[in-house]
């Protein structure tokens, strides 16, 4: 086999492969992903912006890309790394390759790879920063690149909207505001599901020109980094909390934690289809889908008004929080799926009561 690209860890192992996908150098936070479907959502969810996954699951590239899959106008992935590719999809839907759109893209990928040591590797000692390379390349100098390497603070800048759009849904009855941090196209078919008319707004857009637009409901979407980076969202949170109904999701979740006055901190790895969560009020344990790099200090919470509705089973994250004074819903799993299963989607019910509630005491 020609072994003609290669993974360089901060410490200096390489791991060799074949690469597919764009002929690239990139360095990136290595991260593992343990969903068995769904790299089509995984690599164009935004979350992923300057992190490279590594699949778990050994066959990757079987069912192709389909158009209508997209999370998001974006290949935001910074990298794709996995044991066995296939570059002949069986799948009477697809319309392109896993190593075509990753090339278009401009996103480098590598197959071949001992996946398994690899997660092993990031769940023993936590992520790493990685360099994705020609086999060629010295390992001092790939090293030297990487301890150079500095972790982008604008992210969420370049994958937000700088313009507002809408999404508009048969016969609506509420109208929501999404304030984009990188938000997933499923996140906005589920609310138009539930009749919401959406309108996606940039980032840095101000609480007065939301309000401005007559919503019923705020969301806070998910997206990559640290919510740290992204304060004007979060002094956003803090003028329209009480005003409106607001749902967080992902690294929303967390600004609307720390818009409270509560502290959030650093996972090491976080990113799976398939985790177990209960809900504390009923006992109710459902599988749900994750992607996220920071959590919410559940100690911090007890200065707040915030209440946890859902903790992880495996490790007691935080993974739900609600405030009901100020109208507050936190989600820090994806509860519309895309990849992962659909066992929270009846969660959105939540949110949505209080769109209507928020609509009746207007008529």
């Amino acid at each position: 086999m020609n072994h003609n690209r290669k993974i360089v860890l901060q410490d200096g192992r390489e791991f060799y492969g074949t690469g597919f996908g764009a002929e690239k150098d990139n360095i990136c936070e290595l991260v593992f992903n343990t969903s068995m479907v769904g790299y089509q959502e995984i690599i164009s969810d935004p979350s992923y912006v300057d992190q490279m996954v590594v699949m778990t699951y050994p066959i990757i590239g079987n069912y192709g890309i389909t158009d209508e899959d997209f999370e998001s106008k974006m290949q935001a992935i910074g990298g794709l790394v996995v044991r066995d590719y296939n570059d002949i999809p069986s799948n009477f839907r697809y319309t392109e390759t896993l190593s075509q759109i990753l090339t278009e893209s401009n996103v480098p990928a590598i197959s071949g790879v001992d996946t398994r040591k690899l997660t092993r590797i990031i769940r023993d000692e936590g992520t790493q920063i990685a360099m994705i390379t020609s086999a060629k390349t010295p390992v001092d100098e790939a090293v030297t690149a990487i301890k150079n390497y500095k972790p982008a603070t604008d992210s969420v800048e370049r994958v937000s909207t700088n313009k507002i759009w809408y999404s508009r849904t048969a016969n609506p009855k509420y109208n929501v505001v999404a304030i984009d941090c990188g938000i997933k196209l499923s996140i906005i078919r589920t609310l138009k599901e539930y009749g919401c008319n959406v309108t996606v707004v940039p980032y840095n857009t101000s609480a007065e020109d939301i309000m401005a637009l007559c919503p019923d409901g705020i969301l806070v979407s998910n997206g990559p980094g640290n919510p740290a980076d992204v304060s004007c969202v979060i002094d956003t949170v803090k003028v329209l909390k009480g005003k409106l109904p607001i749902l967080g999701i992902g690294l929303g979740h967390e600004i609307i934690a720390l818009a409270a006055g509560a502290k959030v901190y650093k996972l090491d790895c976080h990113k799976s289809g398939s985790h177990p969560v209960k809900e504390i009020k009923t006992g109710k344990i459902q599988s749900v889908c994750h992607n996220h790099s920071f959590a919410v200090d559940e100690v911090s919470l007890e200065k707040t008004n915030l209440k946890v509705t859902h903790i992880n089973v495996l490790d007691g994250i935080v993974e739900g929080i609600e405030d009901t004074s100020d109208k507050l819903i936190g989600f820090q799993f994806h509860p519309e799926c895309a990849p992962g299963p659909q066992d929270a989607v009846n969660l959105f019910e939540k949110y949505i009561a209080l769109l209507e509630a928020e609509v009746k005491k207007h008529a």
